[in-house]
């Protein structure tokens, strides 16, 4: 059968193209210009970057900012303590949201209906607001001072089980009620058949929770006072002083520590863009 022939495109949808086309491009400028703008300053010596008229290329490259930064502080400890607490919190946190999420989209009880109100209801709350009574809790565990009170707090979190929880109520009952018949467990149920279902969610949430413990400055300056364990973007926050900032070296750390971020991004995205979220559900 020959191929059908493509109905040619109406004045008007051409017209929406041309504009939503346009939009994009606008977004990209408005977000891709500081960004541009942020990476070649980095590489501008430091007379350059507040000099006038300001050029966007420097006339003498440098990476004398990057160089500074990895040896004036201890970088890669505090590159390591931030792996350390982002992979951990990661990896924990998906397993947490993922049973929890499991429990409230499966199980059927007034209790556990109410439960996911109480949950919910924590996503109203700013997260100053929870910082004082955690910081006691973290501190009579004995946990202050170490990467676990970094760590441990940030493994529930109330995005993490909504997520996986909406995901399991569209899967459905006949499948889970067909692996009991054949003898299946519960937490071999949702080992072998509910995990691997959620493969989208547990990318799309680990490259979540990865960015937020990546980025997060306020708890670990309140939990931590050893330099040798702190964090990246506490050690990119020290470069700052109080009469005077090195600009080239903020600059030049600054991007370090994006790099991982770009990195997950770049592998994990085709993961969450093209994964079939139905997959294993059609009748």
């Amino acid at each position: 059968m020959a191929a059908r022939a493509k109905r040619p495109a109406a004045p008007g949808e051409l017209t929406k193209k041309f504009w939503a086309t346009a939009v994009m491009w606008l977004l990209v400028a408005v977000y891709g210009v500081p960004v541009l703008w942020f990476l070649l300053s980095s590489f501008k010596p430091a007379g350059e970057l507040f000099s006038y008229p300001l050029t966007v290329f420097s006339k003498h490259p440098t990476v004398k900012g990057y160089t500074q930064a990895w040896t004036s502080f201890d970088f890669a400890q505090y590159f390591l303590n931030t792996l350390i607490v982002a992979v951990a919190a990661t990896a924990l946190t998906i397993v947490a949201s993922a049973m929890c999420g499991y429990a409230l989209a499966k199980y059927n009880n007034w209790w556990i209906r109410a439960f996911t109100v109480c949950i919910l209801a924590t996503t109203m709350l700013p997260g100053e607001v929870i910082l004082s009574p955690l910081f006691l809790v973290v501190r009579d565990l004995g946990m202050y001072n170490s990467i676990a009170a970094v760590v441990v707090p940030s493994v529930i979190t109330a995005t993490g089980t909504f997520m996986f929880r909406q995901f399991f109520l569209s899967v459905p009952n006949d499948l889970l009620e067909a692996a009991r018949i054949d003898g299946s467990g519960e937490l071999s149920t949702f080992l072998r058949i509910m995990l691997p279902l959620s493969r989208p969610i547990i990318m799309t949430l680990a490259v979540f929770s990865f960015q937020w413990r990546w980025n997060d400055y306020i708890w670990p300056l309140i939990v931590l006072n050893d330099p040798n364990k702190f964090t990246l973007q506490i050690g990119v926050a020290s470069i700052v002083g109080a009469e005077n900032v090195n600009w080239s070296v903020l600059l030049g750390a600054s991007v370090l520590s994006m790099v991982p971020l770009v990195v997950i991004y770049l592998v994990f995205q085709k993961y969450v863009m093209n994964a079939d979220i139905n997959a294993g559900l059609k009748d």
